[in-house]
């Protein structure tokens, strides 16, 4: 977890200011400890000091709407699974004082340590079912003030038994709610669309969080579908084979455990999971961000496409981490070692009986000098592409003339050819020896392979663009491009492109292979990120994923 992630604990609550300032701009969690103990609700809503009766008295006769689920004590947030219902608030209270006279001790138990689990029974009277299954029954979210919807608000009457934390009273609050079960509860893992403050007023709860960035390990909801803010995965026995991206999930979580008094700062996008204990009360304070509030509607369609983009270029550096300069000096060192016992040699009568077969006949030996003056490691990577080349196309294709992608029967021809050899969806390094040998040189050793290839093999060179460049490939060919243009003198490079474009029967077919390759690549990323970020399933195979 990043050091800027990490979740602050204060012990005094801060002004409006420093908590804009300093909590609130960082979109980070924090925890303010005791900071709701001067709450009236605080004493008179204990259940262990009288807090039902006091409850019963102020807001029994209340009609509110209560979750019902069969998956308890776990709560999706999916409305296929569960149902609201209405339940008067007194009916919601005997079943807390039942569950009190069923418990050894009046306040529930506590996570007393990080170790036990929501769902490991903590006496006998838990692992047996209630009539009618009153555990089933949770009150999630029951207003007690909402600005948007003020018909809905079913618990009015208590709020004068709270009050708005110091730090929020600048803040335009949308709704103030109550959460309250009688027994142990987990939430499904979700995000809220608004900053949050969880204050317990009784009990306990642990709470899980990841940062937004995370998310794609959370594998979210559809975004087009009526959870979009939860994640997909039970987390109390995830199936790995069907996620395989939460495996690493917990590496990126962080828990707390707030106890009576204390106020958790939920920012806006970050997942989390609660766990309740018995007879746990809280209130929650939901306002929008700064952020959102002063996003222009005009302007959604442009930060769309921006944050689509730069989630895709992620993506793509995902796919293709740059080594450092230490491996690379590693990865040098190492084939030099083997190159110098004895593999020049070898590589090099290699290389040559190629050339003879393919690229040289009735040429003169001296076109072949420059393969020889290359250091080890090009003359090693010049042999393996040539290798590759003569391995994966057959005579016939070396053979068959390529036309220019300029019409749409040539373009079609162009493409058949180039699916013979390589797959369309291609996308990840590792699968790709060609992308991994280009991707492993130097920007000098790069430029000199290449322009090795183009004096000494060209219908080589041709096949391999053509023929063997798969996305990834294109993708790296590309980079790697960029890289030896940041080196090398303007003049340096129009001559490098003329001479390696001018090795083609056709340019404009080169250039549409390795663009159109580009593309294929840029495609599978975004993909990709549909996937992992608003939950939409392509179809087909994620390479890469």
């Amino acid at each position: 977890m990043e050091e800027s992630l990490q979740i602050q604990r204060l012990e005094e609550a801060p002004s409006a200011r420093d908590f804009e300032s300093r909590i609130e701009s960082t979109n980070v969690p924090a925890v303010f400890n005791g900071c709701v103990k001067d709450w009236k609700a605080f004493s008179k809503w204990n259940p262990s000091n009288g807090g039902l009766d006091y409850l019963q008295e102020r807001v029994g006769l209340c009609v509110v709407e209560a979750m019902l689920s069969s998956s308890a004590p776990v709560f999706y947030g999916d409305l296929r699974s569960h149902e609201r219902v209405p339940l008067p608030f007194s009916a919601f209270i005997g079943l807390c004082k039942q569950r009190m006279r069923h418990s050894e001790d009046g306040s529930g138990a506590c996570f007393e340590s990080e170790q036990r689990g929501l769902l490991e029974p903590v006496s006998e009277y838990d692992r047996e079912p209630y009539e009618d299954a009153p555990q089933q029954i949770y009150l999630a979210q029951v207003p007690i003030m909402n600005t948007e919807n003020e018909e809905r608000v079913q618990l009015e009457s208590l709020r004068e038994d709270i009050q708005t934390p110091v730090f929020l009273e600048d803040k335009v609050l949308a709704s103030t709610n109550l959460w309250m079960n009688n027994a142990q509860a987990r939430s499904s893992t979700h995000y809220d669309p608004h900053h949050n403050l969880l204050c317990i007023v009784s009990g306990c709860k642990q709470v899980v969080l990841w940062p937004p960035s995370a998310s794609a390990m959370l594998y979210p909801m559809p975004i087009y579908g009526e959870a979009s803010n939860h994640s997909s995965i039970p987390l109390e026995n995830p199936d790995f084979s069907n996620y395989p991206r939460a495996q690493c999930l917990m590496e990126y979580s962080q828990k707390v455990i707030l106890h009576a008094g204390d106020a958790l700062f939920i920012p806006e996008g970050w997942f989390h999971q609660v766990d309740s204990d018995d007879l746990t009360i809280a209130v929650n304070f939901w306002w929008r961000s700064n952020i959102v509030s002063n996003m222009s509607e005009h302007m959604d369609a442009y930060y769309l496409r921006i944050i689509l983009r730069r989630l895709t270029d992620k993506e793509m550096n995902r796919v293709l981490p740059k080594s450092s300069l230490a491996e690379m000096e590693n990865k040098k060192k190492h084939t030099c070692v083997v190159l110098n016992n004895g593999g020049v040699d070898q590589n090099d009568n290699d290389l040559d009986q190629a050339c003879e077969r393919k690229d040289l006949k009735g040429k003169e030996l001296e076109q072949r000098t420059m393969s020889h003056e290359l250091e080890p490691l090009a003359i090693h990577a010049l042999h393996e592409l040539v290798s590759l080349v003569h391995h994966r196309v057959n005579a016939a294709e070396l053979r068959q003339p390529v036309q220019s992608t300029s019409t749409t029967d040539s373009a079609a021809s162009v493409k058949d050819e180039f699916t013979k050899v390589v797959r369309a969806n291609s996308f990840s390094l590792e699968d790709d020896p060609v992308a991994k040998i280009i991707w492993a040189l130097q920007p000098c050793t790069f430029r000199n392979v290449f322009l090795a290839m183009v004096k000494n093999f060209p219908r080589t060179l041709e096949a391999l663009i053509l023929h063997l460049l798969s996305p990834v490939g294109a993708e790296v060919l590309t980079c790697k491009f960029e890289e030896m243009d940041q080196q090398i003198t303007e003049e340096d490079r129009n001559r490098f492109y003329q001479v390696f474009y001018g090795a083609f029967d056709d340019q404009f077919a080169a250039m549409d292979a390795i663009l159109n390759g580009k593309e294929l690549f840029a495609l599978q990323a975004y993909k990709n990120v549909l996937d992992k970020y608003l939950g939409v399933d392509w179809g087909g195979p994620k390479p890469g994923v």
